[in-house]
């Protein structure tokens, strides 16, 4: 069975019979292991017997008198932005029932713990997973992604692996030195990962190098279509058939859902009967139709009805993924 995402913290997690996460404690002192609490060398008695407390005890109540105490100011912000989020964590009944709780009301947690979040759960999802090529396809749901277009292929590469690529070559700070000298440094390509090539994706685990082609019936995005009924299925309980399509047939369209902030406003206003120009319109990155087994699983007078999917990159390439739209704007029955 291949294992991947080692370093998210899912194996610290309780997984219920129902098929939640429950919060433990040692997934609570992976994050106070995180930079912005780990205490540097320099820190003084007062953050160092705070932070050795909280790994002791997880759950512990900590009082403002035990944080005013910590010299550094920052680190003194950063306890509190944790503690306001262990709290919220703790009080929902699961992993799930916490992200879910985050879009019903105004909450300010990190977005980092947010995008952390979503991946535990799809590792989750994606337990026993054999397929590659679904494990990539469920990093555009927590990893920005920069998209290019060669040729028609619609190309998604990891944004924080192209950036990183871009300043040093590949070669980290060695390849940041070099280019400031004005040294050449190789270019390195990134390999786009298909069906022959989807099981090197686990012998890569959390070097998030390769590509995804989007192209509609394309393996990579058939891959993000079969997460993306999972990802429903898991939060609704619902089933699902989401494929790729090239464009949204009028007598169809009723109802759609983007997925980035992108394509809400472009699907907004087309639907609308706005005018959005040809170079706007190139920059959807795909389409999909949702298809409900259960007819009855929306509301009445959209009964039957398909919902579609949009999304769209920026004018700069970047695809940033809201996979909270799935769990806010789908028009689902209401529930007794």
């Amino acid at each position: 069975m291949a294992d991947f995402w080692h370093s998210c913290g899912y194996r610290l997690l309780h997984r219920g019979e129902d098929g939640r996460l429950y919060v433990t404690d040692d997934y609570l002192r992976l994050y106070y292991a995180r930079p912005e609490l780990a205490p540097p060398p320099k820190a003084r008695a007062a953050e160092r017997a705070l932070h050795a407390a909280l790994l002791d005890e997880p759950r512990r109540a900590v009082s403002e008198a035990e944080i005013a105490a910590v010299d550094d100011a920052d680190a003194r912000e950063n306890y509190r932005v944790m503690l306001r989020f262990r709290a919220q964590l703790l009080a929902a009944e699961s992993l799930e029932g916490f992200y879910a709780s985050l879009f019903k009301r105004d909450v300010a947690v990190p977005p980092d713990f947010v995008h952390h979040t979503v991946q535990v759960i799809l590792r989750g999802i994606l337990d026993g997973a054999k397929d590659g090529l679904q494990a990539r396809a469920a990093e555009l749901f927590f990893r920005p992604q920069q998209i290019t277009v060669q040729e028609g292929a619609v190309m998604a590469a990891d944004q924080a692996t192209v950036q990183m690529h871009a300043e040093t070559g590949g070669f980290g700070d060695i390849g940041r030195l070099l280019r400031e000298g004005r040294t050449a440094t190789r270019t390195v390509d990134l390999d786009v990962l298909d069906e022959a090539s989807a099981a090197h994706y686990f012998e890569r685990d959390e070097q998030y190098d390769t590509v995804l082609q989007l192209n509609a019936g394309r393996p990579g995005c058939t891959a993000l279509c079969r997460v993306l009924e999972l990802w429903i299925a898991h939060f609704h309980g619902l089933r699902t058939t989401v494929s790729s399509v090239r464009e949204i047939p009028d007598e169809d369209w009723v109802w759609h859902v983007g997925l980035d902030t992108e394509a809400t406003a472009l699907l907004n206003e087309v639907y609308g009967g706005g005018e959005v120009d040809e170079a706007r319109m190139k920059r959807i990155v795909g389409l999909f139709r949702v298809e409900f087994a259960d007819t009855t699983a929306l509301r009445p007078e959209l009964a039957g009805a398909p919902v579609f999917l949009g999304m769209a990159m920026t004018p700069e390439g970047s695809l940033r993924m809201k996979p909270q739209n799935l769990l806010t704007n789908l028009p689902l029955a209401p529930r007794a």
